[in-house]
């Protein structure tokens, strides 16, 4: 799969690093941080250095309980922060975003992918517009799971699988629309529709959708799920990330969104050495064997 200008190779190469920049003023972790251009450059810059692979800028707060704001309002935040990484960085550079408008907007800005947490499938779009958009520019889409929490009301522990149909679904409306396989990354929407158990039955659960062809982006970082199982507040929620993201790793799960990158980059490249020394091993085992 190529992303801007760089290739991003088979799953079992390397993991690749998203670097998350929120230009937005209330999202649950950083909201504020990063408000004006130059600010968000810098940040953008230094997650390069520290190893980022991939930058996602998001104008909107995704947060529980957030407050939709307009298309205009959405690009007047991310279409000046694209232009200037895309003009100073070597970098690709995935929009967060689930309106076609802004999908629009921002893939004329210069953006590389775009990265819906709807998954094609946001109510508000019903025809499916988004994926026209996409389609048309022939850049990939990140399709995340999301949807409204299905859980009966005498039976709330019961294990359901939560991900199959509703991403089989987004996968129709990217094939009816014209999206090639090849664009498209799945995301199990951790911290998405899901209760508490979902979250955790999602993650347990990763190589459902990893033993395909399409990479799986896991985005994990300071979800609610970590916070909920260590009873930690958002910004002391990196090891958790990192503890899941290792987990993903193993479980086949390809790019990493996250807050904190230096952390998360030396860890999944500590996994990655591990992976495949562990591939070296059962392959001279797996010689030694057919010698025999």
């Amino acid at each position: 799969m190529k992303i801007g200008k760089r290739e991003f190779t088979g799953k079992e190469n390397r993991a690749w690093v998203m670097g998350i920049l929120n230009v937005t003023p209330d999202s649950f972790s950083d909201g504020g941080s990063y408000d004006t251009v130059e600010d968000a450059v810098r940040r953008a810059e230094q997650m390069v250095e520290e190893g980022a692979d991939i930058i996602d800028i998001g104008g909107e707060s995704t947060r529980p309980g957030y407050t939709q704001i307009s298309v205009e309002e959405e690009l007047e935040r991310i279409v000046p922060v694209i232009r200037a990484v895309k003009e100073q960085l070597e970098v690709p550079v995935s929009v967060d975003t689930y309106k076609p408008e802004v999908a629009e907007g921002a893939l004329a800005a210069g953006a590389d992918m775009i990265n819906d947490i709807w998954g094609l499938r946001w109510p508000g779009d019903p025809e499916h517009r988004m994926a026209a958009v996409v389609a048309a520019s022939g850049k990939p889409v990140c399709v995340m799971h999301n949807h409204e929490p299905k859980i009966e009301k005498d039976a709330p522990g019961e294990y359901r699988d939560v991900l199959t149909a509703d991403l089989a679904e987004a996968l129709k409306i990217a094939k009816e629309a014209g999206i090639e396989d090849e664009n498209i990354i799945l995301d199990p929407g951790i911290g998405f529709g899901k209760t508490y158990e979902e979250n955790l039955w999602s993650i347990a659960e990763l190589g459902k959708l990893t033993g395909g062809s399409m990479p799986v982006l896991l985005g994990i970082s300071r979800k609610s799920v970590i916070g909920n199982t260590l009873n930690l507040p958002t910004d002391q929620r990196e090891e958790g990330t990192i503890a899941l993201n290792v987990l993903g790793r193993k479980a086949g799960c390809s790019i990493f969104r996250v807050h904190d990158v230096k952390g998360n980059r030396r860890a999944l490249d500590m996994t990655d050495a591990v992976l495949r020394a562990e591939k070296e091993v059962h392959h001279r085992r797996t010689d030694r064997v057919s010698k025999a």
